[in-house]
């Protein structure tokens, strides 16, 4: 059980929280608290950031994170309505405007490779503002062409000659893949999952953060807890899809499990401890500070692996 104090705190925050904390935490769904993530908040202001163009930002990828690209992960990362008929307006849009030679969503008509990492985040929110699934059959089957041997994805397959399969990319590929099977779409859907079940196995080979072969650090900016996310890899983004995605609890999240503990305050709460580099429409939550974000998502996973806050 979450102390009622922590839970009394998350609630005092904006509506998009709010929701996720009955919907997550206490196990109530909210349709109506839902509706408002778009009407008042946060939901509200990245809405109302809107260009002339009819995009946010300067158009479909840039400039980073301003872009309707990023800010539609956002907006979905909230909880906003699926039928807000604005962004199915952008994400149908950005289907018409930008499929590139190989079939996949392409950032820039300049480049003449896809971005299979772009493409993973696209899926993501695309199937889940309910894009046509006939439309949509050219990304699956890009994505699914660039699956690398070692189980996971890296977005410099197809441009670079990568060898080696990359967390950041793994991860965006498949939270687009979970989503697209939440929303029932079926085209190649049970290569998709079974691509997804070995791209997780290839992340916890790594033990969400290290080395297969050395077992040292890859990075540690993976150990540093931002939101949002952007296309960056971290600790808490991937148990935070193993948590939605219900996977069973795996001895190789033991390490990540300790570091996030040891990131905790006295009162029980997390801080912001990074952010990443771009331009922004607004500040939700300021680093080094208490981060509600940070502190559902690591209390919802607790939650699921059924964890005890208390005895840790």
């Amino acid at each position: 059980m979450v102390d009622n104090r922590i839970i009394e705190w998350l609630l005092d925050s904006d509506v998009s929280i709010q929701y996720q904390v009955y919907r997550d935490l206490l196990k109530l769904e909210k349709p109506d608290l839902k509706e408002t993530i778009a009407k008042e908040g946060w939901g509200a202001k990245f809405l109302s950031s809107r260009k002339d163009n009819e995009h946010w930002g300067l158009g479909y990828y840039q400039p980073k994170w301003t872009s309707s690209h990023y800010t539609i992960l956002v907006l979905k990362n909230l909880s906003i309505s699926n039928q807000q008929k604005d962004i199915k307006y952008i994400v149908n849009k950005i289907l018409s405007e930008n499929i590139g030679p190989d079939g996949g969503i392409n950032a820039a008509r300049t480049l003449r490779k896809s971005d299979v990492c772009i493409n993973g985040m696209f899926l993501n929110y695309a199937t889940y503002f309910g894009a046509n699934e006939n439309v949509l059959k050219s990304i699956v089957d890009f994505i699914l062409s660039q699956k690398m041997a070692d189980g996971g994805f890296n977005c410099h397959s197809n441009t670079r000659g990568a060898s080696h399969s990359s967390l950041h990319t793994t991860l965006s590929v498949i939270e687009g893949i979970l989503e697209y099977t939440k929303n029932d779409y079926s085209y190649r859907q049970k290569e998709l999952q079974k691509a997804e079940k070995e791209s997780r196995e290839f992340i916890l080979e790594h033990r969400l953060f290290k080395s297969d072969k050395t077992g040292k650090v890859i990075d540690k900016k993976m150990l540093a807890l931002s939101y949002p996310s952007r296309w960056r890899y971290d600790i808490l983004r991937a148990m935070d899809y193993f948590q939605l995605a219900k996977v069973e609890y795996d001895e190789r999240m033991n390490d990540a499990i300790e570091i996030l503990f040891n990131k905790r305050n006295k009162e029980n709460t997390w801080n912001l401890q990074a952010n990443h580099k771009g331009q922004i429409h607004f500040e939700m939550e300021k680093v080094g500070k208490p981060s509600k974000w940070n502190t559902l998502r690591i209390l919802r996973v607790l939650n699921h692996f059924e964890i005890d806050l208390k005895n840790r």
